[in-house]
C-alpha cells in the first residue's frame, strides 16, 4: 500500500488510463464504491443497489477528498481511511439517514467519470471604472452589451429571471459567481439590489451585459456583514425570463 502524509493508505486494483484527468476537490464524480470495517463487516455498497454514486469531491469524507485526487477515471482503488469516527453514507443529503462508524474503515472504490468544476471568469479589462463607451442611466447606472441577445422581450420588475452572473469589486476581486457552480440562479427581479432590479430590465433573453452598479443601488459603502462595499462590478447572462 502507499501512504500519504495524512495517514490515507491506497492499492491500485485495476490501473486506468493515466494520460487522463485526476479530479480536483471542487469537481463532481461518480464512482462505485463498498464500504468494510474492519472486522469484514460491508456497511455500505453503491454496487449491491446497482445504482452509481455522484457527489462533489468536497462534499464528502475527508480520505475520500483526497483519495480521489490519486485517481485516474476508469481506475478502482482500495482505501483505507485514518481512524477517525466519520459519516460514512455518501448519497444522502439527509443527515438522520448517515451512517456513523468509528474506527479505520476500507473502501473499493471504482471512478468512473469526472466533470471539472467551470474555471472562474477572467476579471474584466475595464473592471476599475466605467468606460467611455458604456450607457449610464438617469439614477447612475452604467452598462454595455457584451453579447446581444434575441427577441425584443424584456423582463419587467415582477417576474422571475434566470441568470449567470459575476460580480467583482472595483479592485478585481471575484465575491461571488455562479459560473463555478456551474448552476444558474432564478429569482424575482424586485427582490434584489436595485441595480440590479433596474438593469436586467434593460436586457431581452440570451443578452450578456456588464454593470456598474454605484453603491446607492448596490450594498451601499457601509454594507452588512459578507457584502462587498462601494461601486460593483457585474456580468450578467439573461437565460430566461418567467
Amino acid at each position: 500500500a502507499e501512504f500519504t502524509a495524512s495517514g490515507l493508505a491506497s492499492v491500485v486494483l485495476q490501473a486506468g488510463t493515466s494520460d487522463g484527468m485526476s479530479p480536483v476537490a471542487a469537481d463532481k464524480v461518480t464512482v462505485d464504491y463498498t464500504g468494510w470495517t474492519t472486522d469484514g463487516k460491508m456497511f455500505d455498497s453503491s454496487v449491491s443497489r446497482g445504482k452509481k454514486a455522484t457527489f462533489p469531491l468536497n462534499a464528502v469524507i475527508k480520505g475520500w477528498t483526497e483519495g480521489l485526487q490519486l485517481m485516474y477515471a476508469a481506475w478502482s482503488f482500495g482505501f483505507t481511511v485514518a481512524p477517525r469516527e466519520y459519516l460514512a453514507a455518501l448519497e444522502t443529503s439527509d443527515k438522520s439517514s448517515r451512517i456513523s462508524l468509528p474506527g479505520m474503515l476500507v473502501f473499493d472504490v471504482e471512478l468512473f467519470s469526472i466533470q471539472a468544476t467551470p474555471k472562474p471568469p477572467p476579471v474584466p479589462e475595464d473592471v476599475a471604472g466605467v468606460p467611455e463607451n458604456a450607457e449610464v442611466t438617469a439614477s447612475g447606472l452604467a452598462s454595455r452589451v457584451l453579447i446581444e441577445g434575441v427577441g425584443e422581450t424584456r423582463p419587467s420588475a415582477s417576474q422571475t429571471v434566470t441568470v449567470n452572473y459575476s460580480g467583482w469589486t472595483l479592485d478585481g476581486e471575484l465575491f461571488d459567481s455562479s459560473i463555478p457552480r456551474g448552476q444558474p440562479i432564478s429569482f424575482p427581479l424586485n427582490r434584489v439590489i436595485k441595480g440590479w432590479t433596474e438593469g436586467v430590465q434593460l436586457m431581452v433573453v440570451g443578452e450578456s451585459r456588464r454593470f456598474w452598479i454605484p453603491a446607492e443601488l448596490a450594498y451601499g459603502n457601509n454594507p452588512p456583514p459578507g457584502a462587498p462595499a462601494g461601486m460593483l462590478v457585474f456580468d450578467v447572462e439573461l437565460l430566461k425570463i418567467s
